[in-house]
């Protein structure tokens, strides 16, 4: 008489292998990918697959905004343009470790602003003198967030003058992370899970980080406001 020989794992009755976390991962990120291939993410996937044109797409959209971040803290363009240069050339290098569950952008700020903090921590004491501007210029548009379009009188420009020598001050006497925020938050148009993400803060500690910067800076700026 034939002996039946059950498969357990067929029957569902034995063991099942369950698929690994990086499995997992993986099948997370093919799913997100097709159901946004026009995003920022699921074009980072694809130069992490070997994809070179769409990174070349990413620096051309963000070079820019990048320049500008940075530009903003370390106050020289040459500076700001090398520096730009060396956040995408990490996001290169580190493409095969990107993880779409971050929005691309935050990722990306995340190594700007390490970057100009360590170059700030390390020309320390060249700068002296120097200071973040955050009224500077745009220099598409030439005016600055702060300031009308319509031409200033004289006395408009020396009090003008005189109010962004004084946010310059109190901006570069903030605490690190909340120069940082204020800087992403006023001109880089990021939000407060954004920012968060960037510091590795949460979502209530950096609206209680920003408060304070910008409470600051009103109780600093008092005669101007």
């Amino acid at each position: 008489m034939a002996t039946l020989v059950l498969d357990k794992a067929a029957l569902g009755t034995g063991p099942v292998a369950r698929p690994d976390a990086e499995s997992e991962r993986l099948a997370a990120e093919r799913h997100f990918a097709a159901a946004d291939p026009a995003s920022d993410a699921a074009i980072m996937l694809r130069v992490a697959a070997g994809d070179e044109s769409g990174f070349n797409y990413l620096v051309e959209k963000y070079h820019r905004a990048m320049v500008h971040f940075l530009f903003r803290m370390v106050r020289t363009q040459a500076v700001a343009e090398e520096l730009a240069q060396e956040v995408f050339l990490r996001v290169y290098r580190s493409r095969e470790s990107y993880r779409a569950e971050a929005k691309f952008t935050t990722w990306l700020y995340r190594i700007a602003t390490n970057l100009a903090v360590n170059h700030a921590r390390d020309t320390k004491h060249e700068r002296a003198a120097q200071n973040v501007y955050l009224d500077v210029p745009d220099p598409e548009t030439g005016t600055t967030p702060e300031v009308a379009d319509d031409e200033p009188t004289v006395e408009q420009r020396l009090l003008r003058d005189e109010r962004m020598a004084a946010i310059r001050k109190h901006v570069m006497a903030l605490p690190e992370r909340q120069r940082m925020a204020v800087l992403m938050h006023k001109y880089q148009g990021l939000d407060y899970r954004q920012i968060g993400e960037v510091l590795k803060l949460s979502e209530s500690a950096t609206k209680s980080l920003l408060f304070r910067a910008y409470q600051t800076l009103r109780d600093k700026l008092k005669e101007f406001v």
